[in-house]
């Protein structure tokens, strides 16, 4: 690619970055990740549009230092190879002056880029990276950066965020936050945690939609040189379609066309490597039988109804169940543990969260617990994973209903989905 070519890209990417300044960004936990001062390339991954280039920019910002930037997710970038790279860096001692920060995005776009991101830290400059395919993040990593990196994963905004963004203080439960805060959560609930979503977008489908086709199409399709992709969009369309669900490899190969077992187990993968999905395994005190039973949610509930043809926005407790799972994803990055599902033949509970061998806490979801019969079966789930789990901390998570449920010895908190993804538990 020619250099007078890279350099007019990157001049307009500079312009876009000049305009994020005059824009109003909130803060989220997780720029708190970043260590600015490390030797280590920080490295932050998650679903597309997720926020990830606008956290490193706050991150930046905040810390008042010069820094260089370019996207590599630019069309126009499509026919840069590695060879281009000091061509790129070139242009932007140009274009920035001498800078000590580097800010690439989705460099996982060009190949070999992790010997470039090496080179650059043995000259002592600061990289921060975006990318939304965790495997080929994680593997070049491994290889070319092993012990020289710092991952951070991102996901679509929390409620906490959500908040913060409608100016309410969800830190004081008086009974005018707590009105605000159940009138917020409603938003939520239907909306999911998309930025764009969230400020403004006329046509939320097109844009799911969309979001979904380009991670097929550009971290699936392209990354790993598949030819055809009809069978992989109905996989994945199914998937969120039925999310949360378990997965069974031998239907799914029926449902969605999909003659090679391998190959179904490679697309899954991709879907869970790109965010599309996430999955967690059956607990079992045996670590053979934890990957016997797996698990699907979407990443985001938006995925789950804002689609063509999308069937499973009317199941409040499948959209439930996904907003807990996301919020334990978002928690483990602080508190670094394991989450499982429980099942036996009696009873069932949603998440079992363990540090090791030892079982943290049992978290059992239900929209609605005013039917007895319903109530009779999340309270089984909760104590039969309690007691397989030898663990004491159980919370029922319900829309909006609380209390204490004393049961077998066993104490069940009851708290409103609301009250604890700000934390109070």
């Amino acid at each position: 690619m020619k250099q007078t070519d890279i350099e007019k890209v990157l001049l307009e990417q500079q312009d876009e970055l000049q305009a994020l300044k005059d824009e109003v960004l909130i803060h989220r936990p997780e720029e708190d990740f970043i260590n600015l001062q490390s030797k280590l390339a920080q490295v932050v991954i998650g679903v597309r549009r997720s926020g990830k280039s606008t956290l490193c920019f706050n991150a930046l910002m905040k810390a008042g230092v010069h820094f260089a930037y370019v996207n590599f997710d630019d069309e126009r970038l499509d026919k840069l190879e590695s060879s281009d790279l000091d061509d790129v860096l070139q242009v932007l001692y140009k274009i920035y002056g001498d800078f000590d920060y580097l800010f690439l995005d989705e460099i996982q776009n060009i190949d070999a880029w992790p010997l470039f991101v090496n080179r650059l830290l043995r000259q002592k400059l600061h990289i921060l990276i975006t990318g939304s395919n965790a495997k080929l993040l994680s593997s070049e990593l491994a290889t070319h950066l092993t012990g020289r990196h710092h991952k951070i994963e991102l996901f679509p905004f929390s409620f906490k965020d959500w908040c913060v963004i409608k100016d309410i203080d969800y830190s004081r439960l008086t009974t005018k936050n707590k009105g605000l805060l159940s009138r917020a959560y409603e938003e939520y609930f239907q909306q999911g945690g998309f930025p764009e979503l969230i400020t403004g977008i006329e046509n939320p489908k097109e844009y799911i939609g969309t979001l979904i086709d380009n991670v097929i199409a550009q971290d699936i399709k392209n990354r790993y040189n598949i030819r055809g992709i009809d069978a992989l969009k109905r996989l994945a369309h199914h998937v969120l379609n039925e999310s949360p669900t378990l997965i069974a490899k031998s239907a799914l190969q029926n449902i969605v066309g999909i003659k090679n077992e391998r190959t179904l187990a490679n697309y899954l993968m991709y879907l869970n490597q790109t965010y599309l999905i996430s999955t967690i395994n059956k607990y079992s005190a045996k670590s053979r039988e934890r990957t016997t039973g797996e698990k699907a949610y979407a990443i985001d509930v938006a995925f789950m109804d804002k689609r063509e043809n999308a069937f499973s926005g009317e199941n409040l407790g499948w959209r439930l169940e996904t907003i807990v799972y996301l919020e334990l994803l978002r928690r483990k990055s602080r508190a670094d543990y394991d989450i499982y599902f429980f099942q036996n033949r009696m009873a069932e509970a949603d998440f079992v969260v363990c540090d090791g061998n030892k079982t943290l806490a049992v978290y059992q979801v239900s929209y609605d617990i005013s039917n007895d019969k319903t109530k009779t079966r999340e309270i089984r789930g909760c104590i039969a994973a309690a007691k397989a789990t030898s663990c004491s901390n159980i919370y029922l998570i319900t829309n909006n209903e609380r209390g204490v449920i004393e049961r077998n010895c066993y104490t069940i908190q009851v708290i409103p989905v609301w009250e604890w993804l700000v934390g109070n538990e």
